[in-house]
């Protein structure tokens, strides 16, 4: 008798996906869908897409979603979530869609503590409209906007998004993972499991920052964006949790 090994979540459709080769939202894409259904909460969520690459996620999942205006994502999500208190909310957003344009929205669900989950994906450069410098970008990381690469006197100095929610009293889970090989996957699935978890038990807001790759962007092969992202983003944004206040026992 033949043993299934892989099939597709529910949450996910047959729809080829626009990312480009080597880029890692599919990778992200499908843990979200895995983890909500090994929650039950498949046929009850509402996702939020960005602006950005992943302004077509609502293609993508068969759950309702919105799209948000950029940057506007927790603002929406957190009237859905008070409209719809039983349902499970995430918000799915860039690191220029989350960390510039919508700064003040997350800063401010996170302090508020809504109960909702986000999704932050943070490849430190302007993947959809050319690969401008973002908030995120790395010291000496050369992109479109900083062709000398980014010096901390002129442009500033990166922002670091876990540290910076993980001071606040609100958010319930703060933390950064990777999925730039199989361990790493592993471990991001598990923080997407906690994150939805402490939204189930109604425990207040939670983000996972996942580091990512943009091959077209960065210049480099599929291949080599991930090991860029293990040699160099990781030591510049550290993988782990920022904050957790736990579950009921």
């Amino acid at each position: 008798m033949d043993k299934v090994v892989f099939r597709k979540p529910a949450l996910l459709n047959d729809t080829p996906m626009h990312y480009c080769p080597g880029c890692t939202h599919g990778i992200v894409h499908r843990l979200i869908a895995e983890v909500l259904e090994e929650l039950g909460e498949h046929d009850n969520v509402i996702g939020i897409a960005p602006v950005g690459c992943a302004v077509f996620a609502y293609n993508y999942f068969t759950c309702d979603m919105f799209e948000a205006a950029h940057g506007r994502a927790p603002s929406v999500a957190t009237g859905v979530k008070r409209a719809n208190p039983d349902s499970t909310v995430f918000v799915y957003q860039g690191d220029g869609d989350l960390a510039s344009i919508g700064m003040a929205e997350i800063v401010h669900a996170a302090t508020r503590g809504e109960n909702m989950t986000v999704i932050f994906i943070n490849n430190g450069i302007y993947g959809m409209t050319g690969g401008q410098m973002a908030p995120t970008t790395l010291p000496g990381q050369k992109t479109t906007t900083s062709p000398h690469g980014r010096s901390a006197l002129e442009h500033g100095n990166p922002i670091k998004v876990c540290e910076l929610l993980s001071t606040l009293t609100g958010p319930a889970y703060i933390a950064r993972t990777s999925v730039h090989d199989v361990k790493a996957v592993k471990n991001t699935k598990e923080a997407f499991k906690r994150g939805f978890t402490m939204q189930k038990q109604k425990r207040g807001f939670s983000l996972i920052e996942i580091l990512s790759t943009c091959p077209t962007n960065f210049h480099l092969s599929p291949l080599a964006s991930l090991e860029y992202v293990r040699d160099v983003a990781m030591k510049a944004y550290p993988l782990g949790v920022y904050k957790d206040i736990g579950l009921p026992v």
